[in-house]
């Protein structure tokens, strides 16, 4: 903002009051939070551009040139101003967000431009840092200055990084950077100088840029960064000029990735499978956040009758200006809301494409001399800063699943649950061969014990016997002989055994008798230890069917075990193939691409099958079968809100299958499809809903009964509630799909099926375009068909319901999706003479004319050259208009 000395002030370009100069209101920064894994679908936040201006003190050259006039701007920092004087009674005032004189110390400039940036960039939103000025003003100072003879030196880059890596933690996040110059229109590696040409990759849907080719390195402390920015700064080009000793002759780009995991996300669930307890995490996939910083040290903008630059040096200045001249014209474009803004003039706005005007949190300062020789290219580079504060960003939080860190844990805790399972297997196995060899040895030793006892006994009874048989054996001989002997007379005495010998015959008779009892006793022992060596056999007979028993339990505790492992298997499969189906969707979107997208996975699924030779059906296809389409039906209609959104994704996954969609619509799928859309107020719900509704409608069949049990005025209903892009794209889909059809033309114009598409153009998402296109290309064809068979007269339903405003608006769209459709449909209605007078004043005939001459398509292009001619009504319009045809 200017305002002159004599009076008069000028703001924004209105002509205003001195007195009624107001500074610019500063942007908030944002808080940092810790959002939720659903936050970062809700809306970018706004945020200005922030612009400081830094003054440079005067050097040497300076303060002998200038001595005798005084400096060109005058600073007021308190009041956040800066005048640029005229002379020495006039002077303009401008405004800027921060103002720091020659005195500002590096860590103050730090503090004000940067920080906010840094902590954003923290917090999981991309930031960029830049300077700009007139070559010798300091930029390089400001942000790239190692600091290592003065550590008050350091620059933002170098305190940057001192506080990102204060703030990440290296066991979980990681941090890694890319050094660049853009010199002469070409991006060169300064980590690798031979990478001397990086291609600029871009996505279409989103715009976002990106260098696969550049070196990203990772950082593990501020020593080695220093290091990588002292051999980037050794790799870039400069040279002397008469106005900067070491003038860069590159833009230098520093890219800082941060990837932080988002603490207080992950849950443990404790199961128990019998006696033995594990644990089992969760499956839930943890949060990440990843922010981007850029810091932009441009080289100076230079006149060439300044700098003295010739030769190569005066190529070099050339191409610094057209790229600066670039970024000026991008500028001027933002600021001014200009319909298109020429980010393709120059490598150097397609790589700050979203510093300005796109999602980055973006802060500016601008480096400025105080020499009254160089006011021209310091009122310049002030007039840069003032429209660059008009440009507005929406900043938004990079945050998404990490499906990678989710897959290595689950692979992890699966081999650490099969070794121990191994481990616990191979324990019990020994534990029963040695029960098996301690009871073996155990019966031996019982038998070896009892053998030896009974033979030991037997050899001493025998011994006994033998003795004794032998003793009574030299008796009876003894008592033979003494019988023979004559001891008596003739006289026929009897003769007599004498008491002695009698008592010791029955002593040796008592003394067998008490061995042959005591032998009793000893073989009654020896049968009861005989009995208790059998019983102690089929006890350990007993424990062997015991432990086989154990045995049978730990195998089916094991298959138990596998088939645990299985489901888990399983789960990695079915979230695998959830994370690829949301990333089509947020990332590329587009109805026709998820269709494809889903047809692709299925494929890739049953190639697995094939290639594994196990005939393993997907996830989804087995709860299919084993859980029954009625049960799954059922939970559409649960009390539960997370139930019916998980039942409602298992149907949209099915209806995804063209096999599973006749079984869906006979169960009653659709009837419960569309009683979400009525009673739900989910937003999730409606956007599977829709997208299940979409893929149903694909079939003629079943468009019938979408219209029949009224699914036009409750997908009509969803759009006019809906705020998400998602959703709305997939109820476009659902409408585009029963445009298609020629029996429900009227029916479907009646109950505001084209008033619902053109009322969803509200929404600035692309794919909603295209899909809203792809519906109005689809009725025009139909309405084109049905009048060329002469079932339809009268001008076309589009042109009634007030669509063609919007059709030759979006005639020469940028995004191919849309312009093909619209394009084809321009053509349809053409077709048809009727419609060519509201044509020609709706301003289509000069798309007409467009299209047959540059179409990229050759049949559209066709088809518009062929209407144009034969219309009489054409072509006398293009006559009168001396259109050359």
């Amino acid at each position: 903002m200017a305002t002159s000395q004599g009076g008069n002030s000028y703001r924004n370009g209105t002509h205003t009051h001195r007195s009624s100069l107001k500074p610019h209101v500063k942007s908030k920064p944002t808080q940092r939070r810790n959002s939720t894994g659903k936050d970062h679908a809700a809306s970018a936040v706004p945020g200005r551009v922030r612009v400081a201006v830094r003054l440079r003190p005067r050097n040497a050259e300076e303060s002998v040139a200038d001595a005798d006039f005084a400096d060109c701007v005058e600073l007021q920092p308190e009041l956040k101003r800066l005048k640029l004087r005229k002379n020495n009674w006039d002077a303009d005032t401008y405004e800027f967000d921060e103002v720091l004189t020659e005195f500002a110390s590096q860590k103050r400039v730090y503090e004000v431009v940067a920080r906010p940036v840094v902590e954003s960039v923290l917090d999981g939103y991309n930031g960029t840092i830049m300077a700009y000025g007139q070559t010798g003003t300091g930029k390089t100072y400001t942000l790239g200055r190692l600091g290592e003879e003065d550590n008050a030196a350091r620059g933002i880059m170098v305190r940057a990084m001192e506080d990102i890596l204060a703030d990440v933690s290296l066991e979980t996040d990681s941090v890694s950077v890319s050094y660049l110059q853009l010199y002469m229109e070409t991006i060169q590696d300064l980590l690798d100088p031979a990478n001397d040409n990086i291609t600029i990759v871009e996505d279409p849907k989103t715009g976002d840029v990106s260098l696969p080719g550049a070196s990203l390195v990772d950082i593990r402390d501020q020593q080695s960064f220093v290091e990588l920015l002292r051999l980037g700064e050794a790799h870039r080009f400069a040279a002397n000029t008469k106005l900067n000793t070491e003038s860069s002759r590159s833009h230098a780009i520093l890219m800082v990735h941060v990837k932080r995991s988002v603490k207080g996300r992950d849950s443990a669930l404790s199961s128990e499978n019998g006696n033995h307890p594990h644990i089992v995490k969760s499956t839930k996939p943890p949060v990440v956040r990843k922010g981007k910083l850029v810091v932009v040290d441009l080289a100076g903008s230079e006149r060439i009758d300044k700098s003295g630059s010739e030769g190569h040096t005066l190529e070099e200045a050339k191409s610094i200006n057209l790229s600066l001249s670039a970024l000026g014209k991008c500028i001027n474009a933002l600021a001014e809301n200009s319909a298109h803004v020429p980010f393709r003039d120059s490598k150097l706005t397609r790589l700050l494409r979203d510093s300005f005007g796109g999602t980055a949190r973006t802060s500016l300062v601008i480096t400025i001399g105080p020499s009254p020789r160089h006011r021209g290219e310091t009122a310049s580079t002030i007039m840069f800063g003032q429209r660059a504060m008009k440009v507005e960003n929406m900043v938004k939080l990079k945050e998404e699943f990490d499906y990678k860190s989710l897959s290595r844990r689950l692979d992890i805790e699966l081999d650490k649950l099969i070794v121990e399972h191994e481990r616990q297997q191979k324990a019990f196995e020994d534990e029963i061969e040695r029960l098996a060899t301690e009871a073996q040895h155990r019966i031996s030793e019982a038998e070896r014990n009892y053998i030896d006892s009974l033979e030991d006994e037997r050899s001493k009874y025998q011994k006994d016997y033998m003795e004794s048989i032998k003793k009574l054996e030299e008796q009876l001989v003894l008592n033979q002989r003494k019988s023979e002997e004559p001891h008596m007379k003739s006289s026929g005495e009897i003769p007599r055994v004498s008491a002695e010998e009698l008592a010791d015959l029955k002593q040796m008779l008592q003394k067998e008798t008490h061995l042959r009892k005591a032998a009793e006793v000893e073989v009654n022992n020896l049968k009861i230890q005989v009995a208790e060596v059998k019983k102690s056999e089929a006890t350990g007979k007993s424990e062997m069917l015991k432990l086989h028993k154990m045995l049978e339990d730990k195998e089916r505790q094991k298959e138990k075990l596998e088939g645990e492992i299985a489901i888990l298997q399983s789960q990695l499969l079915q979230l695998t193939l959830e994370a690829d189906e949301t990333r089509r969707q947020l990332d590329r979107g587009g109805f026709e691409k998820e269709m494809d997208g889903l047809n692709s996975l299925t494929s890739q699924i049953k190639h697995r099958q094939l290639a594994s030779g196990n005939g393993e059906k997907p996830s989804i296809a087995k709860l299919f079968e084993q859980v029954g389409l009625q049960k799954i039906l059922s939970l559409l209609e649960a009390e539960d809100a997370d139930v019916r959104i998980h039942a409602v994704k298992v149907v949209a996954n099915l209806a995804a299958e063209e096999t599973n969609q006749g079984k869906i619509v006979e169960a009653g799928g659709l009837t419960s499809l569309l009683n979400l859309l009525k009673s739900s107020q989910d937003e999730t719900i409606h956007r599977v809903a829709a997208g299940a509704i979409a893929n149903l409608a694909m079939n003629e069949t079943n468009q019938e009964l979408i219209m029949a049990q009224g699914g036009i005025s409750l997908l009509s209903m969803t759009a006019a509630n809906a705020e998400d892009p998602q959703t709305l794209r997939m109820v476009a889909g659902a409408i585009a799909n029963l445009c298609g059809n020629d029996k429900l033309q009227t029916k479907l114009r009646g109950e505001g099926g084209i008033k619902a598409l053109l009322g969803m153009v509200r929404c600035r998402h692309p794919d909603v375009h295209a899909q809203v296109a792809r519906g109005i290309a689809n009725f025009a064809k139909c309405e084109s068909r049905a009048s060329s068979q002469g079932t339809k007269s009268g001008r076309s339903f589009l042109i009634e319901d007030a669509a063609l405003p919007w059709i030759v608006q979006n005639a020469n769209n940028e995004a191919s999706s849309i312009r093909r459709h619209i394009e084809l449909a321009l053509c349809h209605l053409a077709q048809h003479e009727i419609n060519a007078r509201d044509m020609i004043s709706g301003g289509a005939l000069s798309e007409l004319v467009r299209i047959s001459r540059d179409c990229s398509r050759e049949d559209i292009k066709t088809l518009a050259h062929r209407t144009l001619v034969s219309s009489p009504t054409f072509q006398a319009e293009m006559r009168r208009l001396r259109v050359n045809y």
